[in-house]
């Protein structure tokens, strides 16, 4: 279908040589003896483009231009102004108040036909934008719904709440840097005598991240017979799987090959009645033993990531903690956290504050971290 032009001009000499220009070129011409009339044709059915005179008896053509791009309905339509008036400041004028161009009388033919399929090829390109535009923006929407749905589905995989034990006290913060991360941590009772606590990070960020997360939360979950073992038969007592050969069966399970990533993790068993800690870390960042009289321990790392099948023997460590000792696990999203100069929040920054909220309750110690983390990078 041919676009439609409006010719508005109050010389019939100049809509009817325009006017023949047009047609021969194949397009719809509709014609308009001054302004009124124009913004009425307009209203009634909008062409694809203007071409409108400046010297017009009542309304002027920058009138009728400023009150067409006044109005949504025809703000998008490209006007050229056609006029015997050829001072810059016209010009500039014209185009000021939204006018895609400004050619003089007497106009040349080739002229009239290069700027009036420039400016249509310029408003069907505009259009087709925005178009993609809007369909990137209803994408978009849908993705971040499901994202959304997604760390939803994330977090209802944390614990819910500290294990209620009068023996020792926990608290947590899980804030991703984005909806979805490739860190989680749990808390469960693999057996009657021991409390299994781990934390993670796989590499990258993101939905694939965040989905080998679940993957591995789900090999982890005491019912999968990798954290918990049997002496004997089904009905045999149950014993919780050394952090050594947790570590181990991770490896075989989860080489990098099989999702081209890998993953570091600080696995523990905790015996609360003797406060026997028993620890295995791949890679992880080192936990922080925080003695009660002030002294701070980095628990070595016991192996390489894990994915690297094997590429280092996994060991595994033993602590006894104490009255008023505390364990801190953490990813490196805390010591890699960025200021807006790129500069890194560190290890030293994190335990000098660990060391400064020691005595602090435990959700106190969280918040004053979170509030020292947001203040060093800006929000």
């Amino acid at each position: 279908m041919a676009d439609t032009i409006l010719i508005v001009d109050d010389s019939s000499e100049s809509r009817v040589l325009l006017a023949i220009i047009l047609k021969r070129a194949g397009f719809e011409v509709r014609q308009a003896i001054d302004g009124e009339t124009a913004l009425v044709e307009v209203a009634r059915e909008p062409p694809q483009l203007i071409l409108l005179d400046v010297n017009m008896p009542g309304m002027n053509g920058f009138t009728v231009c400023e009150r067409l791009k006044a109005d949504p309905a025809s703000a998008e339509i490209p006007v050229i102004f056609v006029s015997a008036r050829d001072e810059a400041a016209d010009k500039v004028h014209g185009l000021d108040l939204g006018g895609a161009d400004y050619i003089t009388k007497p106009f040349d033919k080739a002229e009239v036909l290069a700027r009036v399929r420039s400016h249509l090829k310029i408003r069907a390109l505009t259009q087709e934008l925005r178009r993609k535009n809007q369909e990137l923006s209803l994408k978009q929407e849908r993705l971040e719904e499901d994202l959304r749905a997604g760390a939803a589905i994330q977090a209802a995989l944390l614990p819910q709440q500290p294990p209620d034990d009068p023996r020792f006290a926990m608290a947590w913060d899980f804030t991703p840097c984005q909806t979805l991360g490739g860190d989680i941590f749990h808390v469960f009772s693999p057996d009657d005598r021991h409390l299994g606590l781990y934390i993670l990070d796989v590499s990258g960020h993101g939905v694939p991240s965040s989905l080998i997360t679940v993957s591995i939360h789900e090999t982890l979950l005491p019912h999968s017979g990798v954290v918990v073992r049997r002496a004997g038969g089904p009905g045999a007592a149950r014993a919780a799987t050394p952090p050594r050969l947790v570590l181990e069966e991770l490896d075989r399970q989860y080489p990098v090959e099989r999702f081209e990533k890998s993953f570091t993790i600080a696995y523990a068993l905790l015996d609360p009645e003797s406060g026997l800690l028993t620890y295995a870390s791949a890679g992880h960042p080192q936990p922080v033993l925080l003695r009660a009289d002030g002294e701070m321990e980095l628990l070595e790392p016991t192996g390489a990531l894990i994915g690297m099948g094997g590429m280092l023997p996994f060991t595994q460590e033993q602590r006894r903690l104490r009255p008023g000792d505390r364990l801190v696990l953490y990813t490196d999203g805390v010591i890699e956290y960025q200021s807006p100069t790129g500069a890194l929040f560190g290890q030293e920054n994190f335990l000098r504050l660990l060391g400064q909220y020691r005595q602090a309750e435990l959700t106190a110690c969280f918040r004053a971290l979170g509030k020292a983390l947001a203040d060093f990078g800006g929000g």
